[in-house]
């Protein structure tokens, strides 16, 4: 088996990202890059050292829907397209969802204590969705489904860095494709978006990224091919790794806890004094997720006030 990695530049911090080909009874591309001229120019010439045309790609499966992943969809006419079902009200921009989106968003900015002058930061969450392609899904995945086209590879449901995370195992080479699941020189955002579901409660995307990491864990894996970098090997100590490093700092939120009850805005300011103006969202979620572990493990709680904003506080 041989798995091809097509490298592309995005206009992103994260900086370049990755896609795989696979063959089998099916061309598979794993994910599409960003739509820009540079990234297609760049899948171009990955598919060219291949051996392959874009035409004669058959399916091209998606890890998630952020834009640096689900950018070139529409440029493989020939393929179909699948991946999990939140990936489609953004790939046919589902004007509905979207004013949900936004709302779903203003309401965790006041749960979050944000002051007034941060709230035109909603409207900044839908600015990537013009790197996205802009085709729906042909099919959906879900968990435990053989991946068509690929005899011993099955999906996995892995949320948490977002809420459409999918992984492709492959049991007899011990072999994931894990999108941005575990990357080798950072660790994954767990971003707070929301549910599918108007009526479900706001997911923990922490607690579910910290699941997801474990079981894979778990899993007789020697490589993980990840959506940036490097492949992963020896994945084992890297994920212990990164647990203890979200559990220090977590504690470091709870110390700020011995001052008082605190919000979330305000526990972000202190966390991330130079940043958070700039990455209000990636702070808050990141902070969100502290405080949620927190309280799952029963060393904070969490109150909401009158004035409908959330206090953490030491249990």
């Amino acid at each position: 088996m041989t798995i091809h990695k097509i490298t592309m530049p995005t206009p992103f911090a994260v900086g370049d990202v990755n896609a795989y080909l696979l063959k089998g009874d099916a061309l598979t591309l794993f994910d599409a890059g960003t739509n820009t001229d540079a990234s297609w120019e760049a899948m171009l010439a990955g598919l060219k050292e291949a051996g392959v045309r874009p035409e004669e790609v058959e399916q091209v499966v998606l890890t998630h829907h952020h834009p640096d992943h689900a950018g070139l969809v529409d440029r493989f006419g020939n393929a179909r397209l699948l991946g999990h079902l939140y990936n489609d009200p953004w790939l046919r921009r589902d004007e509905e969802f979207f004013r949900y989106h936004d709302q779903f968003y203003m309401d965790r900015l006041t749960e979050e204590g944000v002051p007034e002058e941060y709230l035109k930061w909603v409207g900044k969450m839908k600015r990537p969705v013009d790197f996205m392609g802009s085709r729906p899904l042909d099919s959906f995945l879900e968990e435990g489904y053989p991946l068509p086209g690929h005899p011993g590879w099955t999906v996995l449901e892995t949320p948490g860095h977002a809420r459409s995370h999918l992984a492709f195992f492959d049991e007899r080479s011990e072999t994931v494709i894990g999108g941005d699941l575990l990357l080798a020189k950072i660790s994954s955002n767990p971003l707070i978006e929301p549910p599918l579901d108007p009526g479900a409660a706001r997911p923990k995307s922490l607690l579910e990224y910290n699941r997801s990491l474990r079981r894979i864990a778990e899993l007789p894996v020697d490589t993980v091919y990840p959506g940036h970098g490097e492949a992963v090997r020896d994945i084992a100590p890297l994920i212990h790794h990164r647990l203890a490093q979200q559990e220090e700092r977590a504690m470091k939120v709870l110390g700020m806890l011995e001052e008082g009850p605190r919000t979330i805005f305000q526990l972000t300011r202190q966390l991330f004094p130079s940043m958070y103006r700039k990455e209000l969202g990636l702070t808050l979620s990141e902070t969100i997720g502290q405080t949620d572990w927190l309280v799952s493990k029963g060393l904070a709680t969490e109150t909401l006030g009158d004035d409908g904003v959330f206090y953490y506080g030491k249990a």
